[in-house]
C-alpha cells in the first residue's frame, strides 16, 4: 500500500483501530458497499460483468447522489465543485504501482532466493536488503530495487549450464593405485607364522617320558 500510494503521489493516512469516528467517509462507503452485496446475493449474480454493472448502478443511485453528513453535500456535487485540478496518470504507472513487493536479503554469492528459485542480483549488494517487485502471474522476470543507492534492475532466474570443460586428469603419481593384496592379512599371517615357530622350538616335556609313562622333570 505504501509503495502504491508513493507511486501515485497519494498521501497515505492511518487511523487508530476500532475508531470509526475518525474514518467517517470510509465507514459510510463500506456500509453502502455491504448493502450492495446483500442485494447482489438476492439477485443471484454469477458473473463479474453482472457485479460490475449493478455496482455502478448502486453507487450512482445510492451513494453519489445522496447527501453525506460529513461532506454536508452529495459526493457528486463535492467532486464537481472541487478546486483541485484533476491528475491523469499513465496506464504504465498505474500498472507498476499495483505490482506486488517483497523484501529479500542478498546472499554471499550476490543472489536472492524467491519462489524456490535463485536470481542473480550482483556482488555490490551482498548482505543488503532489496525490494523485489513482481507480477504474481509472471515470475520469470523480477525487478529488484535498492532504495539507499537507487539501484533498479530487472533480473531473471539463474540457470546453471553445463561445465565449460572436462575435469583434468590427475598425474599418475597422484592417482589411486588398485590394491593387489591385503597388507593387514599379510601382517597377521606373518605374526601367526612367527608365533607357531616359537611354539615349535619350545621344549616338549612329553619327549622325556620313561618306559613306565612317567615324566622325568
Amino acid at each position: 500500500m505504501e509503495r502504491a500510494c508513493a507511486k501515485l503521489d497519494i498521501k497515505l493516512l492511518y487511523a487508530r483501530p476500532y475508531s470509526p469516528e475518525s474514518t467517517g467517509k470510509i465507514e459510510r462507503f463500506n456500509r453502502t458497499f455491504d448493502s450492495f452485496l446483500a442485494e447482489a446475493r438476492l439477485k443471484r449474480l454469477t458473473t463479474l460483468g453482472g457485479y460490475n454493472y449493478y455496482l455502478k448502478v448502486w453507487l450512482q443511485e445510492c451513494y453519489h447522489t445522496k447527501k453525506h453528513s460529513a461532506l454536508m453535500d452529495t459526493p457528486q456535487n463535492v467532486y464537481k465543485t472541487a478546486k483541485a485540478p484533476l491528475r491523469f496518470v499513465r496506464p504504465g504507472i498505474i500498472a507498476d504501482a499495483f505490482l506486488h513487493c517483497e523484501s529479500r536479503k542478498v546472499d554471499k554469492s550476490g543472489c536472492i532466493s524467491f519462489g524456490n528459485q535463485l536470481y542473480e542480483v550482483g556482488l555490490p549488494l551482498i548482505g543488503q536488503r532489496v525490494d523485489v517487485i513482481f507480477d504474481p502471474a509472471d515470475k520469470e522476470t523480477l525487478t529488484v530495487e535498492h532504495k539507499p543507492t537507487g539501484y533498479t534492475h530487472r533480473v531473471t532466474k539463474l540457470v546453471i549450464g553445463a561445465h565449460t570443460g572436462l575435469r583434468p586428469k590427475l598425474p599418475n603419481t597422484m592417482q589411486h593405485a588398485p590394491a593387489n593384496t591385503s597388507r593387514l592379512l599379510d601382517a597377521k599371517a606373518q605374526k601367526h607364522h612367527e608365533s607357531q615357530e616359537l611354539q615349535r622350538r619350545a621344549i616338549q616335556y612329553t619327549a622325556f617320558e620313561d618306559e613306565d609313562g612317567e615324566t622325568n622333570v
